[in-house]
């Protein structure tokens, strides 16, 4: 299958896996290193005036929440 499928526009890249946590670290590494990245110009960040302590007001947002399978 690598034989056939592996090519310049599509490679094929194999982890050694014999260690688990380093082989995903590995992988995480090279994942990120085949991404191109450029620094993006960004305005500084301003922010609100801080509530008083106690006085926290829940924002009315409706937030997607990762499901809790474990």
């Amino acid at each position: 299958m690598f034989e056939a499928t592996d090519t310049p526009e599509t490679p094929w890249f194999v982890v050694d896996a014999n260690d688990k946590r380093r082989a995903r670290l590995n992988l995480i590494s090279h994942l990120l290193s085949q991404v191109p990245y450029e620094e993006v110009p960004r305005e500084p960040i301003t922010f609100p005036e801080r509530q008083a302590k106690g006085d926290y007001n829940e924002p009315d947002y409706p937030y997607r929440y990762v499901p809790e399978l474990f």
